[in-house]
């Protein structure tokens, strides 16, 4: 299987070093929830590489979630979350149009807005 570079992998280093922060030590304590993100370098469901944003305890994972379970599971094309961490499409829209599928809690979902993600100055 081929490891195809996710432009997603940017991103999450930079949400890694956003959560080491005093900004993101204030979100690890005002959302405290673990999202599991699948990211398709293509299509929905093919060749996802799975990531963990622990914001209980303020850290970034590749890999499945060693802790118990998440509290939302969100799916991506890579370039559809690219454009949501960006700020360049709405989350409630990415939904409505299919570009993001979600499972689990759907309160916790809705607390997953672009403001979790580092401003895009290097993007």
């Amino acid at each position: 299987m081929a490891t195809t570079q996710l432009k997603s992998d940017a991103i999450m280093d930079m949400m890694k070093q956003h959560l080491s922060t005093d900004a993101g030590k204030e979100l690890t304590e005002k959302i405290g929830l673990v999202y599991q993100i699948n990211v398709a370098p293509k299509k929905l469901g093919f060749e996802e590489v799975t990531y963990i944003v622990d914001l209980k305890k303020g850290e970034v994972t590749k890999g499945k979630y060693e802790g118990g379970k998440v509290d939302a599971t969100f799916s991506f094309k890579d370039d559809d979350f690219v454009k949501v961490a960006t700020g360049k499409m709405n989350p409630q829209i990415a939904f409505i149009r299919g570009a993001m599928k979600i499972k689990g809690s759907l309160s916790a979902a809705q607390k997953f807005t672009p403001d979790i993600f580092p401003k895009p100055s290097k993007l």
